[in-house]
C-alpha cells in the first residue's frame, strides 16, 4: 500500500508543478501581449515623428552651415 501513496504523492506534485506552469505561462502571455501593445504605439509614435521631421525639413531654409551673403 505505500506504493500507492507514494504514487499518489507523486501525482499530486505533479499536479502542482503543472498548475504554477499554467499560471506562470498565463502570466508571461500577458506580459508579452501588453509588451507588444506598447511596441506597437511606439512604432506608431515614431513613424509620426519621422514625417514630421521631414516636414520640417522640407519647409526649412537652406543648409546651416552656409556662408553669410556678405562672404
Amino acid at each position: 500500500m505505500s506504493d500507492g501513496n507514494a504514487l499518489i504523492e507523486r501525482i499530486n506534485a505533479l499536479e502542482m508543478r503543472l498548475t504554477y506552469q499554467d499560471e506562470a505561462i498565463e502570466t508571461l502571455n500577458q506580459t508579452i501581449t501588453k509588451q507588444w501593445l506598447e511596441i506597437d504605439r511606439l512604432k506608431r509614435q515614431l513613424s509620426e515623428m519621422k514625417e514630421r521631421l521631414q516636414e520640417a525639413e522640407s519647409h526649412a531654409p537652406g543648409p546651416a552651415n552656409e556662408p553669410p551673403p556678405h562672404y
